[in-house]
């Protein structure tokens, strides 16, 4: 009795050597094989290579695609109003001015002069009365490059007698009406700066400070209209709205009207204008014998309106 359940493990060994031939022949040489076989011939030319390479190629279409989105973006800023940027690189430095002047004219590095700690600008809005705390012979343009300075403007301590820029207009009538404008609204000052370049344009700049913004403006109105300046120029016979002059280029917070010449010029072609920032008015006026050019005007009115506003 003891001797027969010590025998039963007799019929275990028998479906053991059936399920040990069953499950080696058929997993040994399908695994065997097809690993093999298959897995290296694919993994090089199809799966690896293919999985592998893809990503880096779609990474640097990326990282290429954004640095072309990243350009255009510069030079859609470049476009849109940035001669101030401009002016103080070399020529060989702005894409599409390489190898041809454009007209522009180098300037040298043009920053706003100090002022007093916690002075408002003269356009915050917490600057009730619109003034420039800066000293105004501070806010004058400086001349470009190889330009000849013009000793005339520089008046007594860089201040211009109110006579001296009343010159700028043509007749004796305009002059005594521009004047009584002037005494009418308190002009405190003006300072002045003018220069002439090699290729002969002559230029003035002429800043008039009143006692606030408001006055400015007013003061403004009247010298200033829309379709042409209220005073005639001297050596301007006609001059009207230049309407060449692109709006894009203002300044925010400066009034400005720009006036051009008609043909037939006089002695000398003549381009001017009137711009208004706070208690600031300017006069700019740009003249040459033949034709004054329009760009190296509109970069002298861009960045003297940078500077007032």
């Amino acid at each position: 009795m003891t001797d027969q359940p010590q025998t039963m493990p007799a019929p275990e060994p028998t479906p053991e050597p059936t399920a040990e031939p069953t499950p080696e022949p058929t997993a040994a040489p399908t695994a065997e094989p097809t690993a093999e076989s298959t897995v290296e011939p694919t993994v090089e030319p199809s799966p690896e290579p293919t999985s592998e390479p893809t990503p880096p190629r779609d990474r640097r279409v990326l990282r290429a695609v954004g640095r072309w989105v990243a350009v255009v973006g510069v030079f859609a800023l470049l476009g849109a109003g940035t001669a101030y940027a401009i002016v103080g690189m070399e020529r060989t430095d702005v894409p599409g001015l390489a190898t041809e002047s454009d007209g522009r004219w180098a300037y040298p590095e043009i920053t706003r002069p100090p002022v007093p700690a916690r002075s408002p600008g003269p356009l915050d809005p917490a600057n009730w009365s619109d003034s420039h705390y800066a000293d105004l012979r501070e806010l004058l343009l400086p001349a470009p490059e190889g330009a000849t300075d013009d000793k005339a403007l520089h008046g007594t301590d860089g201040w211009l007698a109110t006579k001296d820029f009343l010159a700028v207009f043509g007749s004796a009538e305009d002059r005594e009406k521009a004047g009584q404008v002037l005494t009418d609204y308190g002009l405190r000052h003006v300072a002045a700066r003018g220069w002439t370049t090699e290729d002969g344009t002559r230029t003035g700049i002429y800043l008039l400070q009143f006692d606030t913004g408001t006055v400015a403006s007013d003061a403004f109105q009247e010298f200033s209209e829309y379709d042409s300046p209220v005073f005639n120029a001297r050596g301007a016979d006609v001059t009207v709205f230049d309407d060449g002059y692109p709006t894009a280029a203002d300044v925010s917070g400066v009034e400005r009207y720009a006036y051009d010449e008609i043909k037939p010029y006089g002695a000398e072609h003549l381009r001017q204008a009137y711009l208004c920032a706070g208690d600031v008015m300017a006069v700019i006026t740009q003249s040459r014998k033949g034709t004054a050019a329009a760009v190296p005007f509109q970069q002298t009115v861009v960045l003297q309106s940078q500077l007032l506003g």
